[in-house]
């Protein structure tokens, strides 16, 4: 864990958005901008020669892009990456990638310094590099638990997931590790609204099982992971249907796995199999409890594979989690609370 200044190399191949958000990270006494790079290339050239605390890294750059940039520093000099993106669909989707090579989290990328939305993003910018800077980050890729098919009886059940900071990883791992006759899952993972259909589209792809982002009304059923749309809670109706809704932000979030989990402990009490991973903050420790009180079964990511020990932790401190275990772990741990 990084203990005083803060380090950061901003990569950029912009001389304007590096003097931005040089400007942004330095009006806080903690961090401190130790250089500048103005492509992929130099990047890594700088995070050898100055090694920083943290990186925070552009997309689109000639020479060499971000994507290319995050890959080759994770192997070489792991360390905390945060993507600064501009968010439109193609930056989406290459920060998806980013995040699965070991980015630690995102940023929307400001547009300049006359914007409105300025504050906004410094805030954000600042409370993401502090994180960053004591992340854990997670060098060689984890095992993944190999099955093909569950033998277990899974049909009444149902599994719910929560995930924010490393959560993007961490969920791929875990789904695409899980048999293609898999009970409902029903998934929070902490992102802003756009972004969660281009992450359940590229889940799809990599399981056995549907993946796709939740819209109002959606089925509950077997086969089919339904990730919560970024800006909305979710929560479960009577008739084991998805609702969504704009509610005021639980623990600064929306969508909350609270929200979720409470309403699945209503409706589902005992089938419930609920899980948190990584992740910042404390959501999902109430909705653990409440599983819990119902007669359900809960699983926390142990500390040595969480990218940030804060969700899972808290979750863990409640006394409520029945099994706390590494992350190549867990697809396990599901399949055996489904007999």
């Amino acid at each position: 864990m990084v203990i005083g200044q803060i380090r950061v190399l901003v990569v950029d191949d912009s001389v304007l958005m590096r003097r931005v958000l040089s400007d942004l990270l330095q009006s806080d006494k903690q961090i401190t901008v130790i250089g500048t790079a103005r492509d992929g290339v130099d990047a890594i050239a700088k995070v050898a020669a100055l090694q920083p605390d943290v990186v925070t890294m552009d997309i689109e750059m000639p020479n060499m892009d971000g994507l290319t940039a995050v890959q080759r520093i994770m192997e070489a000099y792991p360390i905390p990456i945060i993507m600064i993106s501009a968010l439109t669909q193609r930056e989406t989707q290459l920060t998806l990638k980013a995040l699965d090579y070991g980015a630690v989290d995102y940023v929307p990328k400001p547009s300049g310094p006359i914007s409105m939305d300025m504050t906004g993003v410094r805030d954000e910018l600042i409370s993401k590099v502090k994180v960053a800077a004591s992340a854990k980050i997670i060098g060689a890729k984890m095992q993944a638990w190999e099955n093909t098919e569950s033998q277990a009886k899974c049909d009444d059940k149902i599994i719910s997931i929560a995930a924010s900071t490393g959560g993007p990883p961490a969920l791929t791992r875990v789904l695409s590790a899980l048999p293609s006759d898999v009970p409902p899952i029903l998934i929070v993972q902490h992102m802003p609204k756009g972004i969660t259909k281009f992450f359940a589209d590229g889940l799809n792809e990599k399981c056995k099982f549907r993946v796709k982002e939740a819209e109002e009304g959606d089925s509950i059923q077997s086969n089919l992971a339904l990730v919560a749309p970024g800006g909305f809670h979710m929560t479960v109706t009577k008739e084991k249907r998805i609702s969504l809704n704009l509610d005021p932000v639980v623990n600064y979030v929306r969508p909350s796995a609270d929200v979720l989990l409470v309403s699945a402990a209503e409706l589902f009490g005992s089938k419930n199999i609920s899980v948190v991973l990584t992740g910042m903050g404390s959501d999902g420790a109430n909705g653990i409890k409440m599983i819990k009180s119902k007669g359900g079964f809960t699983i926390a990511q142990d500390q040595k594979t969480s990218v940030v020990y804060g969700m899972p932790k808290v979750a863990a401190e409640t006394g409520c989690i029945d099994s706390v275990v590494p992350l190549e772990l867990i697809p396990r741990e599901i399949l055996k609370a489904c007999i």
